[in-house]
């Protein structure tokens, strides 16, 4: 690693917005010089915690810039690395920051770069939102420019959901995306796992639908319940979870009901509505809800995360009291499971407002991803005690080829300008950082099942927006860089490490 002056840089240039690093963090304090890494640099990690991520960091700097190092090993963080131009990684529990957001002590990190490359932080998944940083510079600059970032984020959940239950997704694109929603420091997988063609606008019948459910397991119990046109084995989730906890990304996994539940129906249609001619449950039927236990009760422990979401959206408005008692049921089970609930805000559909707790009943140990305003709004579900994640439709749905919310890509410009996570439309939003709001997640919704696309197609059209909804979920405000200049920023950060089917 060599140091530079200034004059001499050729390749880089910093300003107050940072020095190329997406989601641009929250402060950098330049320095004068750049440096240069160098082939055999050392990498040093003061903790065995972070040995995993050391050795995928080598890999990575080599992917990326084509330079290979010759060694990573543990040393204390007193001794660091033993030679000029190495890299360390340090757990520092004593570490703080100039913010009141405690966000900053789970996942911040410092980046410095002067005479040796650093990064510290209190938590392992601080370090390694650290290492993207670094690895996003060694991808644009031949010398990287001096100076330090001290960074963390605004909100803990930083999400994006795929609808797998209209359209497979290959559980080579699952691991992809993983890879990818690390790669811009995005945090929470939401993955939909079940659902049905909507027959009221195709005119298709119940009978032919397309439906499906994306988990199979080898209990004969469950026989005839998984997807013929693709699912997930135990082996294939396994592999999820576990690159997903080396890229600290938690995976929410979503089982839906009591609506867009025809695979249910399909499989036992004594518990749908109108004699199993609907994509609704029948929650009279007490056979229904223990069905959906047992489902639950089979794949829960195959997920590592901390919640489960469990869907209970657009279920029939005139059937509220069952609606209340399976919700309240279903979210009770998913605890006892040792599982956080998670559901689609409904209650303000279903309940006429859903009122204090001793009046109406509907459980509040629940989040709620408010994503209609109408079906329950922001405000409604904070005031009724509820922790909110912004999945609001208008702005962040995606429906390939719809022409209703977003049929190709988000609209990037308008949510550079004016949207953040406390943003529900023009006229709903909550207060900045809302102590019960939790963060947002875009959508990708697969209603159309007879359009003729695949995976290539669904990431061409996340991609454009992706960089831009993770800045506004990380840090929010860009610093002064423009929507044109920041895009361009994005195009140079699109080869991102590890991936295998998105090529």
């Amino acid at each position: 690693m060599t140091q530079t002056h200034p004059s001499t840089r050729t390749d880089n240039h910093t300003s107050r917005s940072g020095p190329g690093i997406i989601p641009v963090p929250q402060q950098w304090f330049p320095e004068l010089g750049t440096l240069t890494l160098a082939a055999g640099f050392n990498l040093h990690y003061s903790d065995l915690e972070l040995a995993q991520t050391a050795m995928q960091l080598m890999e990575e700097i080599a992917e990326v810039s084509g330079i290979a190092g010759t060694s990573a090993s543990q040393a204390s963080p007193s001794t660091g690395p033993r030679t000029p131009g190495g890299i360390s990684l340090v757990l520092d529990e004593e570490m703080a920051f100039d913010t009141d957001n405690t966000t900053a002590d789970v996942e911040g990190y410092l980046l410095s770069i002067s005479g040796n490359i650093e990064i510290r932080a209190r938590t392992a998944a601080g370090i390694f939102w650290g290492t993207r940083s670094l690895l996003q510079l060694l991808l644009q600059f031949r010398s990287l420019p001096c100076g330090t970032a001290v960074d963390w984020p605004n909100y803990p959940v930083r999400g994006f959901m795929l609808d797998v239950g209209r359209r497979f997704a290959a559980p080579a694109f699952i691991r992809d995306y993983i890879r990818f929603m690390s790669w811009f420091k995005l945090n929470t997988f939401i993955i939909h796992l079940n659902d049905n063609e909507i027959v009221k606008e195709s005119k298709r019948s119940w009978d032919v639908a397309q439906q499906a459910f994306r988990l199979c397991t080898d209990n004969p119990e469950f026989a005839g319940l998984a997807a013929t046109d693709g699912a997930y084995t135990r082996a294939d989730w396994d592999s999820f979870e576990e690159l997903a906890a080396q890229h600290h990304v938690s995976l929410v996994p979503e089982i839906d009901a009591p609506a867009h539940a025809r695979s249910f129906i399909r499989w036992k249609p004594e518990v749908g509505l109108n004699g199993g001619d609907s994509d609704m449950l029948d929650l009279t039927n007490p056979a229904t809800t223990a069905l959906i236990k047992a489902v639950f009760d089979e794949f829960t422990p195959w997920f590592r995360g901390t919640s489960v979401h469990f869907g209970a959206d657009e279920y029939e408005k005139d059937h509220a009291e069952t609606y209340r008692t399976f919700f309240n049921d279903i979210s009770s089970h998913v605890r006892s499971l040792g599982k956080y609930p998670m559901a689609w805000g409904s209650l303000t559909t279903m309940s006429s407002g859903a009122g204090p707790v001793t009046a109406d009943g509907y459980s509040r140990d629940v989040v709620i991803c408010s994503w209609n305003n109408d079906w329950y709004g922001p405000q409604e579900a904070v005031n009724d005690g509820y922790r909110v994640i912004n999945t609001n439709d208008n702005l962040l749905y995606i429906v390939p080829f719809a022409d209703y919310y977003h049929g190709n890509h988000l609209d990037g410009r308008a949510l550079f300008d004016s949207w953040e996570p406390h943003v529900f439309g023009p006229k709903d939003a909550l207060e900045h950082r809302h102590p019960q709001l939790l963060g947002a997640a875009s959508a990708v919704w697969n209603d159309l099942v007879q359009k003729d696309y695949d995976e290539h197609t669904i990431h061409a059209m996340v991609e454009p927006t992706f960089g831009v909804l993770a800045q506004k979920m990380w840090s929010g405000s860009t610093h002064g860089l423009v929507y044109e200049s920041f895009m361009e920023r994005i195009g140079s950060l699109a080869h991102w490490p590890g991936r295998t089917f998105l090529w």
